[in-house]
């Protein structure tokens, strides 16, 4: 379908890569199109799908959305409400989607909606969504305190009619193909804030060296040296932490636990480093013309998109008996 049919690893490699770029919305688009909205239609997507819908978006001929979370469900992604009703060959849409990254200019979403009045975790369908139809309102551009380089939508559905056979593999399966999904996700998600997170650290080196203060640079002074050195340090280990995962990944085991875990630190280091860092830069810290203040806002997202921390400590705590011996 027009990939490199390379393995998973190739993918973080890509993304680790992407975090030289000097913000975080870009990172995150790339990863919306090329490891979110993409895997489930990839894994058990039909041949007609495929070629309809993945094909031109790894060709990047078509832009793609994930249109998941709602006003009234983020990381509770069973709590959903907008349904897919079938009718005839058809299924009927109604209800919204909310922090649709890439929603006001997709040309296709990766949809959740409840497709059967039956249990919450065995009710969900994923479904290829064309974003030119009648009935679909794009209503909003939301205006976000960091990531504002990232088109962000809020998208109503109002009887959208869609093909039956745009149904990505089996109906009811659509919860457990996006908690698949997630994994991926969020190992994107650390993997792109490993690069900010030197480079802040190393810019706030420079920075410091030079600024003077009661007659000397800033960075002289034991405690900022040490805390640099102690937040260094704290990247290494996550980045540790991804490669071990990454590693199990591939060779087929399940990393939820180790992904949740990783993407728990990276949202917390990423909160750690930058406002450690933008206190030494000291009022050019609260500025726009420096990159720690942009990141401090952008990399925020990280402890929310994707699964909140608190959610990622649940699943650590259920997976607690899991820990694999390699």
């Amino acid at each position: 379908y027009g990939g490199m049919g390379l393995d998973f690893s190739y993918s973080m490699a890509v993304a680790e890569e992407l975090g030289s770029i000097r913000c975080g919305g870009i990172p995150m688009a790339i990863g919306v199109q090329a490891g979110m909205t993409t895997p489930a239609l990839t894994r058990f997507g039909s041949d007609e799908l495929k070629k309809q819908f993945l094909v031109p978006t790894i060709a990047g001929d078509f832009v793609a959305c994930l249109g998941i979370s709602e006003a009234g469900a983020g990381s509770d992604v069973a709590n959903i409400k907008t349904t897919a009703v079938r009718k005839g060959d058809e299924y009927v849409i109604n209800g919204g989607k909310m922090w649709t990254t890439s929603g006001c200019q997709a040309d296709w979403m990766c949809l959740l909606a409840n497709t059967s009045e039956g249990p919450p975790h065995r009710n969900k369908s994923l479904i290829c969504l064309p974003m030119n139809l009648p009935g679909i309102h794009v209503t909003k551009r939301i205006d976000k305190l960091g990531m504002r380089s990232s088109d962000t939508a809020q998208i109503f559905f109002e009887d959208v009619r869609v093909p039956s056979k745009n149904l990505i593999g089996e109906e009811g399966r659509g919860f457990t193909y996006q908690m698949l999904q997630f994994q991926e996700e969020r190992l994107w998600g650390v993997a792109t804030v490993l690069t900010p997170l030197e480079t802040i650290i190393q810019e706030t080196i420079d920075y410091t060296r030079q600024r003077k203060v009661f007659d000397k640079s800033v960075l002289h002074n034991q405690a900022v040296h040490f805390r640099l050195a102690e937040l260094a340090t704290k990247v290494e280990l996550l980045r540790s932490l991804l490669y071990r995962t990454i590693a199990l990944y591939v060779e087929g085991n399940d990393v939820t636990k180790f992904a949740s875990m990783a993407k728990l630190k990276a949202g917390r280091l990423a909160r750690e480093v930058t406002d450690s860092c933008l206190q030494f830069w000291g009022g050019m810290g609260f500025t726009s013309e420096v990159l720690v203040s942009r990141f401090y806002r952008d990399l925020r997202l990280m402890s929310i998109g994707g699964g909140t921390d608190e959610t990622m400590l649940s699943i650590i705590c259920k997976h607690m008996e899991t820990l694999p011996s390699k």
